[in-house]
C-alpha cells in the first residue's frame, strides 16, 4: 500500500493514495488536534465545550472514527475556529518550487 499524504498521522492510519477525500479529512482532523494543543486545551475541555464525549474527541483525533459534520462543527466551535477556514487550509497543497538553485 502506498501513501500520498506526507504526515506521520496519515501514514499511521493508512490513508490510501487513491482517496483524496480521506486524505483531506485526515488533514482537517490534524488541524483540529493541533489547534487544541496550541491552545493548551485537554480533550476533556473540548468535550465540555463541544457537548461530545471525551472518548469521541479521542477517537476522532486518532483517526478511529470519522466525525459527522455536526461533531466537526462542534469541535471547531469549541476551539473558536471556523471549520470552513480549516477545510480551506487543509485543501491547500504546497506547490513545489521548480526554480533551480543558483
Amino acid at each position: 500500500m502506498t501513501y500520498d499524504v506526507n504526515s506521520l498521522f496519515a501514514q499511521k492510519f493508512g490513508v490510501p493514495s487513491g482517496d483524496p477525500h480521506r486524505a483531506l479529512c485526515v488533514r482537517i482532523i490534524r488541524l483540529l488536534r493541533e489547534e487544541r494543543e496550541r491552545r493548551g486545551l485537554s480533550k476533556y475541555a473540548v468535550e465540555q465545550r463541544a457537548g461530545v464525549s471525551q472518548q469521541m474527541v479521542g477517537y476522532v483525533e486518532r483517526g478511529l472514527r470519522n466525525p459527522s459534520l455536526e461533531v466537526a462543527l462542534r469541535m471547531a466551535a469549541a476551539l473558536e475556529v471556523d471549520l470552513g477556514d480549516l477545510i480551506k487550509q487543509a485543501a491547500e497543497t504546497p506547490k513545489k518550487s521548480k526554480a533551480k538553485p543558483k
